[in-house]
C-alpha cells in the first residue's frame, strides 16, 4: 500500500523534491501516522482529504509514504566568527 502527501505545488515552490520511507505503522489517527523503520520512527502528518490510501491505514502494516518537507519556521541564528589560527 502507498500512501502520498499531496500537497499544492504552489506552496512549495516547482520542483520540490518527494522522498519516500517504508516502514511499519505503529500509531495512526486521522491526521497522523508514525511509521518505524529499524530503531527510528517518523511521524509524518497527513490530510485525509487529500492524502490517497489514508484511510487504510492499521497498525502493523508495512507502508511506503511519499512525501515533501516543508519549513514551518526560520529564523536566523547569531554567526560566531571564525577562529584565527
Amino acid at each position: 500500500m502507498a500512501v502520498g502527501l499531496i500537497l499544492p505545488s504552489a506552496a512549495f515552490g516547482a520542483g520540490a523534491k518527494s522522498y519516500k520511507i517504508t516502514g511499519t505503522v505503529v500509531a495512526a489517527t486521522g491526521s497522523m501516522v508514525t511509521v518505524e523503520r529499524g530503531a527510528d520512527r517518523f511521524e509524518i502528518d497527513i490530510d485525509p482529504a487529500t492524502t490517497k490510501g489514508s484511510a487504510d491505514l492499521k497498525v502493523g502494516s508495512t507502508i511506503t509514504v511519499t512525501y515533501v518537507m516543508s519549513a514551518t519556521k526560520i529564523e536566523e541564528t547569531e554567526s560566531r566568527p571564525a577562529s584565527s589560527p
